[in-house]
């Protein structure tokens, strides 16, 4: 009974398979260039740390062809951070783009980002806030696309579904694989469901109003998934949030298994805790793991090698469409298989979790996504 169960989970998962796959193409990039009003816009850029690829992705954000006066903002907490000598860098090679930097110890509560967050925000200037994690690699239409739905006032907050770009050898490799061929194709058939509302740190664009009536980043100080917050308080004020069509990249800089394994439980613990019936639920999604357990347990029958056939077939076809839509580098699908593998210990570890690291810091993480240090 247990090797039938795993069959029908594995069938169940290769018909969400084909349903991501077709729903990844609500990302292909639009033709037109939005027109209309170029609002002052301030983009705040966090940092911590000199990761592989730094200068490249906050470069992408310097550069962009946003006809408005475009603030960018970077904000440290230790002078002696080596991201610090890539933001001087910036500033000597655009000097005529507004640049500024604030280095800033003060803490607010437990939330590190925030509170820098906190701190840069004594020199924003813009309208229009563009909040961006550092290691996100954007084009240079991204302000465009981003503001312009801003100008519905219904519309509280505009954020981007993102692929990951491998920046540090193979484990930065499986750690983009599992960005672009799980989290994104999650993410458009949530969203085609109605049954996904998120909010992603890739970009959070706002009013400055809508910031200020939400708390400001203060209210979100003790919390690990505070992209999320963010965008579920703008949707009580009774705003709308808007998944731009425009797709960005995540740099991923895993230079050894433990760091991807300490990035993705800490990944995986944030939605569990954001979402634990759809986290739960999302247990038939791993076609392929169920397909080998059903090998197993039914002794390599017909019925389970079909089975298993077919979610690979179906999984190689959606990775396919994703690369298709992303303009991704050819992949190894050979290593496909593994990261499946790897995504379903991932999802059980996960509920093991109590304590989680964070830009070198250790947090304890409550059952609402409270965090304490440890």
């Amino acid at each position: 009974m247990v090797g039938a169960a795993a069959v029908a989970l594995s069938l169940v998962g290769s018909a969400y398979l084909v349903l991501a796959g077709l729903q990844v193409r609500r990302f292909r990039s639009a033709t037109a260039q939005p027109g209309g009003d170029f609002p002052p816009v301030t983009v705040l850029k966090p940092l911590c740390g000199a990761d592989p690829g730094l200068e490249q992705a906050l470069a992408t954000v310097v550069a962009q062809d946003y006809p408005g006066r475009v603030q960018v903002i970077f904000g440290l907490q230790d002078a002696g951070d080596p991201a610090l000598a890539v933001v001087r860098r910036l500033q000597r090679d655009h000097p005529k783009a507004d640049l500024a930097v604030v280095v800033d110890s003060r803490m607010h509560g437990s939330n590190r980002k925030i509170s820098n967050l906190i701190n840069m925000m004594a020199v924003a200037q813009g309208e229009i806030l563009v909040l961006a994690d550092s290691d996100i690699f954007v084009t240079p239409d991204y302000l465009r696309r981003v503001v312009a739905p801003l100008a519905d006032p219904e519309v509280g907050v505009v954020t981007c579904a993102y692929t990951g770009r491998p920046l540090a050898g193979p484990w930065s490799e499986l750690a983009a694989m599992q960005i672009s061929y799980q989290f994104l194709p999650s993410i458009a058939v949530g969203l085609s469901l109605g049954l996904a509302h998120p909010c992603m740190g890739s970009t959070i664009a706002l009013r400055r109003e809508v910031l200020q009536e939400i708390g400001g980043f203060a209210a979100f100080k003790d919390l690990l998934a505070d992209d999320y917050a963010i965008g579920e308080a703008v949707r009580r004020s009774g705003r709308r949030g808007l998944v731009s069509d425009l797709l960005v990249a995540h740099g991923c800089a895993e230079a050894s298994g433990q760091e991807l394994l300490a990035h993705e439980l800490r990944w995986a613990r944030t939605i569990r805790g954001i979402d634990p019936a759809g986290f739960f639920g999302s247990v038939v999604t791993h076609a392929v793991v169920w397909g080998l357990i059903a090998t197993a347990l039914l002794g390599g029958g017909a019925v389970a090698l079909a089975t298993l056939t077919l979610a690979l077939i179906v999984r190689l076809w959606m990775t396919w469409q994703v690369a298709k839509v992303s303009g991704a580098a050819p992949w190894r699908w050979w290593l496909m298989p593994g990261r499946d593998i790897l995504s379903f210990a991932i999802f059980l570890g996960s509920f093991f979790v109590r304590v989680v690291e964070w830009r070198g810091a250790r947090f304890r993480v409550d059952p609402r996504g409270g965090l304490t240090g440890v």
